[in-house]
């Protein structure tokens, strides 16, 4: 029997890894709960398994470091082995060496100290991609595109962008020296550094005064996460709202306790929210309701889709046991699991799985099974024939292994191809920086819309810029050369393929002109955040989301109690 002492222990709720092509109007973020004590792990077995392989593992660290022909940068060859190891288990269990501390940092809080703005590389410069607003960037006059030349003294030129932020951040109250160049014209910044917290909640407003609703944008769960969202809805409400919409769209995960206090907002004292159940007894929580809710009876509707995991689970699928929100959109992702972080030596962490969340109803929603994998080393989905029915309060049927399914489902539709092609050279970037310096203003976010002549502008600009991008049907086209090549059929249809590939290739002129509604959209929302920043962008999505429109019309209609009165439920 061998006991370990945990030093300081924080239970995790990891941000999903989940990804998709792109989604405009999302934001993600993630992780953890505090919790303590000390816990008595039963090594059984496995503690001479595990004594003898740790002799083996440092006796061949030992010699690859002393005999090795080249040098191994021993700091390096620990974390591989160290990651390859862990990337045996899950994505989520991971080491957090001293050099990442800031960044899980503000993982877990939102916060660090800086100037306030995200930055990018492109080409041989490193540029603003958006300042925060109100935050010194910002108030400093610095634009999006603007490139930064200097810090502090030292030429960035060959610097990566992560080295570029570390000597951006620092010290609140600290000061840096900034020089940016803006078309060619070099401004020197002296900015004193705050403490930045990135909102919970970085968007909420009336979007239908008329009937009463309101909304507001959930963007993570970090220790303030609750507090915002209460916030949030006592100011929609003094603004008239009868009605809510909570968006958690892209919303990765955060802090369970968080997720716990945003559900009791909206549900009485003393009402299971969520269990969590381990390998290890101590690792078997209830989590419930602690106070008076902030409005039981208000009519509220949850948004989700394919990237809110984990504590954003929690949220939606809490609500749709107990029947007290009405789930619109996408099928979630599908994160059951709670993590654990664990103090290592030398300031690093270990973040490790060690339970699974169950919500009211009983069901665990993970996905995957990390314990199974197919021939390629993937884990594989949770077997239909293994997912199991459950029911909400007023008994509808709901379903486990598969994240939490939409009561009405709406699906946000992808973007055209062209759209890819536009955003991954920074087309859509590079004209807004251009826009900008020629326009020192615009309509208000709500009202701004892309004329003819900015559309024709935009046009102009891109027709000899390269970008490149591939159709679903020219990508089958290439599946069907390979296969012809294999089975040796390619020599005889080349020239029926070549022909088929000249007609299918897209033409980028008419697909400028196809699809201007879908490129009109990612314009929109670029140029209005170079004036209105992230409260114009939240704002300028607002009437082309469909998602939104659903739940406004699910909310001012008598489908909204037929729902949670007994929809049928779906796998």
């Amino acid at each position: 029997m061998a006991t370990t002492p945990f030093r300081k222990t924080l239970i995790s709720m990891d941000k999903s890894t989940a990804r998709r092509g792109p989604r405009w109007r999302n934001w993600i973020l993630g992780v953890s709960v505090v919790a303590g004590g000390a816990i008595t792990i039963a090594a059984g077995d496995n503690y001479f398994e595990i004594s003898k392989n740790l002799e083996i593992f440092t006796e061949l660290y030992k010699e690859l470091n002393i005999y090795y022909v080249d040098d191994t940068r021993p700091g390096q060859l620990m974390k591989t082995g160290i990651d390859a190891m862990l990337s045996s288990l899950d994505p989520y269990t991971q080491y957090i060496p001293e050099s990442d501390m800031e960044d899980y940092r503000f993982m877990t809080t939102g916060q660090y100290g800086g100037i306030g703005a995200l930055i990018k590389r492109k080409g041989e410069t490193v540029v603003v991609s958006e300042p925060y607003e109100n935050y010194p960037a910002q108030k400093a006059g610095i634009w999006a595109g603007d490139v930064i030349v200097e810090v502090d003294g030292r030429k960035i030129t060959a610097m990566e962008t992560d080295e570029v932020s570390k000597l951006l951040k620092g010290q609140a109250g600290s000061t840096v020296k900034v020089i940016t160049s803006r078309n060619g014209v070099l401004t020197t910044h002296s900015l004193v550094r705050e403490e930045i917290k990135i909102p919970d909640v970085p968007y909420k407003g009336m979007i239908d005064s008329a009937n009463g609703v309101g909304y507001l944008k959930l963007n993570s769960f970090t220790q303030t996460a609750g507090q915002e969202v209460r916030n949030a809805v006592k100011e929609l409400k003094d603004q008239g709202a009868k009605k809510i919409v909570l968006d958690l769209r892209g919303n990765g995960g955060g802090l369970l306790r968080e997720a716990v206090n945003i559900v009791n907002l909206f549900v009485p004292k003393n009402q299971l929210v969520v269990e969590t159940k381990g390998r290890i007894a101590e690792w078997d929580k209830t989590y419930k309701t602690l106070s008076e809710p902030l409005d039981a009876e208000i009519p509220l509707v949850v948004l989700v889709d394919r990237g809110s995991a984990s504590a954003s689970e929690i949220v939606s699928g809490a609500l749709q046991d107990l029947d007290r929100a009405v789930i619109v959109g996408e099928r979630t992702f599908g994160k059951g699991l709670v993590q654990q972080t664990r103090d290592l030596y030398y300031n690093s962490k270990l973040k490790v799985t060690v339970a699974k969340y169950y919500i009211p109803s009983g069901r665990c929603i993970q996905k995957l099974d990390y314990a199974h994998r197919d021939s390629s080393g993937k884990a594989i989905e949770v077997k239909e024939d293994a997912i199991a029915e459950f029911k909400t309060r007023n008994g509808r049927p709901v379903f486990d292994g598969r994240g939490i399914l939409p009561d009405v489902a709406v699906e946000d539709p992808e973007l055209a191809k062209v759209v890819g092609g536009l955003y991954s050279e920074d087309l859509f970037f590079d004209f807004a920086t251009r826009y900008r310096l020629d326009h020192p203003e615009i309509p208000s976010a709500e009202q701004f819309t892309v004329t003819d002549d900015m559309y024709k502008a935009f046009v102009d600009y891109v027709k000899d810029k390269e970008f490149s991008y591939d159709t679903e049907t020219m990508e089958a086209l290439k599946a069907l050369e390979e296969k012809a090549k294999r089975e040796r059929y390619y020599d005889h249809a080349k020239v029926q393929l070549e022909a088929l590939r000249k007609e299918l290739t897209p033409d980028r002129t008419e697909e400028l002109r196809m699809f201007r509604s879908d490129i009109e959209e990612v314009l929109r929302n670029e140029l209005v955040s170079r004036y209105y920043f992230q409260t114009g962008r939240a704002k300028a999505s607002m009437g082309t989301d469909p998602v939104i429109r659903r739940a406004i019309e699910l909310l001012n209609s008598n489908e909204y109690g037929t729902v949670l009165a007994g929809a049928p439920g779906r796998k």
